[in-house]
Order: structure tokens, then sequence, then C-alpha cells
């Protein structure tokens, strides 16, 4: 659609400018304003095709015209664009009825592909719980880096659907603070939401687990018990480390999720099920899968939306934000207040995290138990991190290790692992993959998502690049800093 007119409100007249000149120059009628009763008065007049709005304007908030604005023209499409760049923000404009929501700063092509989306195609506006989300302060998930903005514009376009997520990302990274953020402010928030750890079960206890028993199903069952199933109906179930799931509990999964319904064990009565399944895990799902430890027909129906978490080495950017977080929450259970001095904060960014968050939120917390100093300087980040070292990863030995050594190190390990056995065959093309996915993903992280840029980085071409990043499954974020 072309030659549409596009309604802009926005107070910097900076990012004005720059939206008048792109979305002219592909014909468009573009008119803006730095206030939102100018906006709402063109609206209530019928002037628009397209409305972009940002949040925090001089007489009114933009996410509280978004439902008045819904309301006189229900088919009018509206972009939201803030820098308060947080998950409520997220939400909440999905919730009252934005087409699309885009952080500031925002990458300038992604923007024309949404107006050009929006134009083009029929808005679906999700229906959310009508009670709005106040309390901005209990965010479920913290930061503001392009790759937890990404997160969060997927989270909010999942709250009103009852899609199967698959979440994925290395221990610590916050794969049930995700799950638990889309049943709190999904449709289902007011059902149970139930969690179960799938490696922290005995195998032969999981189907029972999951699906409950009849008494007298097995030695010691003396009376009848519910399964997870039956306690999350109406609500959510978080399986999580499905990676860690036996075969023969995988099999009676996937025929619940084929079937929608179940049998305890010991029962023969057939009993419905309505939960929403999210999973995750911090293992390789498809070389499970290769290995012959994991259904490729259950990894496909778990899989229907994968959401990937960051670890915290590549939004090293949240680490204030998440420091100040944690301290604020020491302060609240009653330790005594602290501070991180610049040049401590600098060493918390350099440093690798290979607990991610969960290893961060632990050292705040001896930090403000520990050490009488109400500003932390650097030589005692030093020190908690130098102790650190040993239990976490050897960094001290591997810095100066070349390439050639550490992918021999860890073939080593593997084939170890396999004590009685051989490694399952193709194995070649795993560990080429296994090495092409950082690879890749680091050279599109270095050019901010440019693919031509990663292409010619890596010496390959655009079309080969793409089809990579396809078949590798990863996540391409794009944005400015």
């Amino acid at each position: 659609m072309t030659g549409a007119t596009i309604l802009v409100a926005d107070d910097d007249r900076a990012i004005r400018t720059v939206l008048t000149q792109a979305l002219a120059r592909l014909g468009h009628d573009v008119r803006t304003t730095g206030n939102a009763a100018t906006l709402w008065r063109w609206v209530a007049d019928g002037q628009g095709d397209l409305v972009i709005t940002d949040v925090v304007m001089p007489d009114e908030n933009g996410l509280d015209l978004v439902p008045r604005i819904k309301k006189i023209r229900p088919d009018l499409r509206i972009v939201v664009m803030s820098a308060q760049n947080t998950l409520i923000t997220a939400v909440k404009a999905a919730e009252r009825g934005a087409f699309e929501y885009l952080p500031k700063p925002f990458d300038l092509k992604e923007l024309v592909s949404v107006v050009e989306r929006a134009l083009n195609s029929r808005q679906q506006s999700a229906e959310l719980p009508a009670e709005a989300m106040e309390g901005d302060e209990q965010l479920p998930l913290i930061g503001r880096s392009p790759a937890m903005q990404e997160i969060y514009r997927v989270l909010a376009r999942l709250m009103g659907t009852d899609l199967t997520v698959m979440i994925t990302g290395e221990s610590g990274t916050g794969k049930e603070l995700v799950a638990r953020a889309l049943h709190d402010y999904g449709k289902r928030r007011s059902g149970p939401f139930v969690a179960i750890n799938m490696a922290a079960i005995p195998r032969e206890l999981i189907e029972s687990e999951l699906f409950g028993h009849e008494k007298g199903a097995f030695t010691g069952a003396t009376n009848r018990s519910q399964g997870r199933f039956e306690q999350a109906q109406g609500g959510t179930l978080f399986l999580d480390e499905i990676g860690d799931m036996p075969l023969e509990a995988q099999t009676r999964l996937l025929r619940v999720l084929q079937e929608g319904e179940y049998t305890t064990v010991g029962g023969r009565t057939p009993i419905k099920t309505d939960v929403r399944i999210i999973a995750a895990t911090h293992r390789d799902l498809r070389t499970l899968i290769r290995q012959g430890l994991f259904r490729e027909d259950l990894f496909y129906r778990l899989c229907v939306v994968p959401i990937r978490l960051p670890p915290l080495r590549e939004r090293t950017e949240d680490v204030a934000l998440l420091v100040r977080h944690f301290l604020n929450q020491t302060v609240a259970q009653g330790l005594p207040s602290k501070s991180i001095d610049q040049a401590a904060m600098d060493r918390l960014k350099r440093y690798r995290w290979p607990g991610n968050v969960r290893e961060l939120e632990n050292l705040v917390r001896r930090l403000a138990a520990l050490y009488s100093q109400e500003v932390i300087g650097v030589d005692v980040i030093e020190a908690e991190l130098a102790d650190a070292q040993p239990a976490a990863q050897p960094v001290e030995e591997t810095q100066s290790e070349g390439l050639s050594s550490a992918v021999e190190r860890h073939l080593k390990d593997y084939f170890a692992a396999h004590k009685d056995g051989m490694p399952s065959n193709g194995l070649y093309d795993r560990v080429l993959r296994e090495i092409e996915r950082p690879l890749i993903s680091l050279s599109l992280s270095a050019t901010r998502g440019n693919q031509i840029k990663a292409a010619q980085l890596l010496g390959l071409n655009r079309n080969t690049l793409r089809k990579k990043i396809r078949d590798l499954d990863i996540q391409v974020v794009r944005g400015l800093k």
C-alpha cells in the first residue's frame, strides 16, 4: 500500500524529521506533532491510515492514548515507540491494542518494515486480560540491551496466545523467569503455574509425577495421586530441563500433546487436559535428536515458538541494571545498603559470567552480606572473582589456549563421556555445526545484525549466510546502541 497518511506523535523534533524523510521517500503523506492532544484530534477527525506514537509526551502517556484510539477507530493500526525499554512497556503496548512495539533507539529499516506490514496486513489484536498492569517497578525480567528488547517484543506477542514455547539458554539465564512472565501476564494468569524439573526426578517416577497414579498402580501407591498435568489444569505447565526427559516419558508426552488427553499410571479413563505447555532446556536438543536421545516429533511439537535467552556475556550493558536491582533486593531483605564504584562495575562487565545472571545475583548478595564498606571497589571484586574462578571456569589456563587445542580438549571430553560406546554417526557434521553457530552469532553481534557486513566479515556469500542463519536457528538482533 502506497500513498498512506501516517500520523506521527513524538516530542523529539529529530525523530519527527527522520521519520518524515524516511516515510515520505516511500510515497506516504506524513503529519507530525509533538503532543498527544493534536494526535487525538487528528484521529477523532478520521484522519490517518497509521499512527506512530511515542510513550512519554508532555501532555499524555502514549500508552494511555492507544485504547482510546482503538475504541473510536478499532481498525486503525498503531505503532508504539519508547525509550522505557522494559518487558512491561512491551506487554502494555500489546495489551492495549498496538500493532507493534519498537524500543528506542530504533533501527530505521526495521521501523519502515513494520510500517509496511501494518499497512499491508489486517490488524491482529490479541485478547489479553483487561486489567492494566501497574507497578512497573516489579519487573520480572531486567535488561535494556538489544538482545533483551527482542525477547520483550516476542513475549508481548505471545501473551494473548496459548502457543507452546521452547526456551533455550545456558544455566542461570532466567528461563523460569520467562516462563513465569508468559503465565503471569498472559490470559491464563488466573490459573495455576506448575513447574517440574525433569533432571531432578528419578526416571522411573517421571510418568507418575506428570500424569498421576491410581491407588495400587505400583508398590507403595497407597493412595491416588494427582499429576502435574492435573494440578496445572486451566493454567500453565512448565517443563524445565526437557532434554533430560527419558524416551518412554517423551512418548507419553507426545501423545498428550497430539490428543489433548492422558491416563494416570494404572488408570484406564482418559482425562482431558487444558494446559499451556512451556518447555526449557540448557541442552542442544538437535544434537540429542541426532544421538537418538530425544524424539524429533516431540521437538517440533514443543518448539512452536523458540526463545533463546542470551548469556550475560552477550548483554554486558545490562550488568549495571542487574547489579542495582539485586542491591535493592538485599536492602529490602534487611542487609546494609551498598553501591559499586565505576572501576568495579567495569570489571564486572569484563567478566565472562559462566553462571550468568544467577552467578551475578549470588555475588551481589555476598557483597552486601560480607563487606562492611558502603562503596565496593575493584579490589573487592577482583578478590571475589578470583575465588569464584576455579569453580566456574579455568580462564587463567585457557586464555592463552589456541582454538585447535581448545577444540581437541572438548572432543577428548566428548569421546570420554561415551565410555562403553562410540558417539553416534555423523560426528563430523555435528562438530562443524557447533563451531559455525558461535562464529556466525558473534560475527552478527559484531556487525550489529547487519547481514551484508557479517557476510563480508566471514567471507561468505550473503545468500549462504542467510541459509546458515536459518538452518542453525540463529536469532538476529538489529538495532542501535
